[in-house]
């Protein structure tokens, strides 16, 4: 029997009071995704050091190595218990419910301002090696191609948002789904952050919600699961704890605080963080 340390408050009531019932739909070294029968969610669970997501359960456990799950396995729960065809069960009991809720736009925006140029220029000496950003020629066709395309589609969404032209913007950001190598493809990446910021309350584009929905109707044919997952979830507010964590420490941290949290951001993926900290810089500045 395993523990679950903390999850998705969503996720533990699903296990808790109703039946869940799906399969897995694929493995990892440190995560398990789950497709929900009822509702076609994607559900993970995450050993213990990721921090918390939405629909995401952290257990006590540091891989998943030995445990010899297998993609098609049955899951389902009853009695508080999270089962994995005969390979794994968790409990729920003594399990701590987190649910992500972003901070509020300050109103005051001279620490948010220092910030964010704090935050650029660590993620130039510091950033992972983002295709958005990347003004090198790599001597290889195809990465600097997907460079171009990359930062040419963010630079026109950014500007079509920043003159309220709704619709085209939605053109071009369907146009970065899926772009980019990686499980998450780095277009993907950087409208999570851009999401991120719209969906701040007080934040000039947060009654733009209609955007974010826009954008992920066209995604679930442009992109895989794992990433459509991520950029719904962000659509309606909902991201991983380090990047609310990183929007409380821009608005109102100090440059330590806010490099923290930074830090454990970039940290994600090979590339992915310091592409949805490039998304989160883009929706900052539209709003300053």
């Amino acid at each position: 029997m395993r523990f679950a340390k903390s999850g998705d408050g969503d996720f533990i009531q699903r296990i808790i009071h109703h039946k869940f019932h799906g399969f897995v739909h694929s493995t990892f070294n440190r995560t398990i995704n789950i497709q929900c029968l009822d509702r076609g969610d994607l559900y993970t669970i995450a050993c213990k050091g990721i921090d918390n997501a939405p629909n995401t359960l952290i257990i006590d456990l540091e891989h998943f190595e030995e445990a010899e799950i297998r993609v098609n396995d049955i899951v389902s729960s009853g009695h508080s218990v999270l089962s994995i065809a005969n390979k794994m069960s968790i409990t729920m009991n003594g399990v701590k419910r987190w649910d992500c809720k972003l901070p509020k736009y300050p109103s005051e925006a001279d620490v948010l301002i220092m910030n964010v140029s704090t935050m650029k220029q660590y993620i130039k000496l510091h950033g992972n090696n983002s295709r958005i950003e990347r003004a090198f020629k790599s001597g290889n066709p195809f990465d600097d191609e997907m460079s171009r395309m990359l930062h040419e589609r963010t630079q026109l969404l950014v500007s079509e948002l920043q003159n309220k032209r709704i619709s085209t913007a939605i053109t071009h950001a369907a146009s970065l789904i899926g772009l980019g190598p990686g499980l998450t493809p780095a277009g993907d990446d950087f409208l999570v952050g851009l999401f991120t910021v719209m969906g701040i309350e007080n934040h000039q584009y947060f009654s733009h919600q209609s955007f974010c929905e826009e954008v992920v109707l066209h995604a679930k044919a442009l992109t895989n699961d794992i990433s459509y997952m991520a950029l719904a979830k962000a659509a309606g507010g909902q991201v991983r704890e380090s990047i609310s964590d990183l929007m409380e420490a821009l608005f109102r941290g100090s440059e330590e605080e806010l490099l923290l949290a930074l830090d454990r951001v970039l940290a994600i993926g090979s590339t992915s963080g310091t592409d949805i900290a490039l998304g989160i810089v883009a929706g900052l500045e539209m709003n300053m």
